[in-house]
């Protein structure tokens, strides 16, 4: 256990010494700042009353940090998320066959089983620093911006229209980081996926993001309506369910059972197609 902690150690090294790997972290600080300062705009402000309003709440209670922090999220997320986790995740292991490292690797005493499974680990803990980060940062601007109070949430496309208090809206921010986590472990999943078979690093990360974003041009086909729960963007959403007055956690299982099934084939499909091919030649 002690040599897989220090080769994990090493993996974390590799990923973080790429300047690739910071992009993401920048490009959601520029996103955030450019949407904060949009709110600022009178006739955003004015929409975003006007529906507090018409709901029956005072504007000025739920037009807060933890309010813009998760507008911010909710925009953003699955999009930008779905660009750098697909950017890392594509590279992990198609850089290293590329470059011509992956046959050193092999070389040593470690089986092919484990320098994968050490590439996946990097990128999961690649994929919640990424989260929390997004989460944290997204909080923290729209505070600075407009001060700590209580939470609105609007997510038509989850049905979910809801206003809590600052404590309970902050718990409930919380709560909704790991879920927000797992869904997009999926991304990483489909990438790794992609970025064990004979492809170039950029055509893994182009091939992941095709699929999610086709999935997603699906999903939002108004005829389609009546099968959303079916793409794999839909389930990924689930972690919107935690701002629901009755978390349906039934309901949330299921999807993140979903979730963790396509896992788990995405990376077994990966390894089997890694052990098959010959990098001798």
């Amino acid at each position: 256990m002690s040599i897989f902690l220090l080769q994990m150690r090493g993996e974390l090294k590799k990923l973080f010494a790429r300047k690739r790997t910071y992009i993401g972290f920048g490009a959601f600080l520029s996103v955030e700042l450019a949407v904060l300062l949009l709110l600022r705009l009178p006739k955003v402000q004015q929409s975003l009353e006007r529906l507090l309003e018409r709901a029956g709440y005072v504007a000025a209670d739920y037009l807060s940090g933890l309010t813009l922090g998760l507008i911010i999220t909710l925009s953003t997320v699955l999009l930008l998320g779905a660009l750098y986790l697909a950017l890392v995740a594509g590279d992990v292991v198609s850089k290293e066959v590329e470059e011509g490292t992956m046959r050193m690797m092999l070389a040593r005493p470690a089986g092919r089983s484990r320098i994968l499974a050490l590439k996946l680990a990097a990128c999961t803990v690649y994929t919640i620093a990424l989260t929390v980060f997004i989460a944290v940062t997204a909080v923290a601007a729209g505070t600075l911006h407009a001060g700590w109070g209580g939470l609105f949430v609007y997510a038509p496309l989850e049905g979910v229209f809801a206003v809590y208090d600052a404590d309970e809206g902050a718990a409930r921010m919380a709560l909704a980081v790991p879920f927000l986590a797992t869904s997009l472990l999926t991304i990483t999943c489909l990438g790794f996926c992609f970025s064990c078979m004979r492809m170039k690093p950029a055509a893994a990360t182009i091939v992941t993001l095709s699929v999610l974003f086709v999935d997603t041009i699906l999903k939002n086909i108004p005829f389609f309506s009546g099968i959303r729960d079916w793409f794999l963007t839909a389930k990924m959403s689930a972690w919107v369910g935690v701002f629901e007055h009755r978390i349906p956690w039934e309901a949330m299982a299921g999807q993140y059972a979903w979730l963790a099934a396509i896992n788990a084939t995405l990376v077994v499909v990966g390894f089997a197609v890694f052990h098959s091919r010959d990098f001798k030649s």
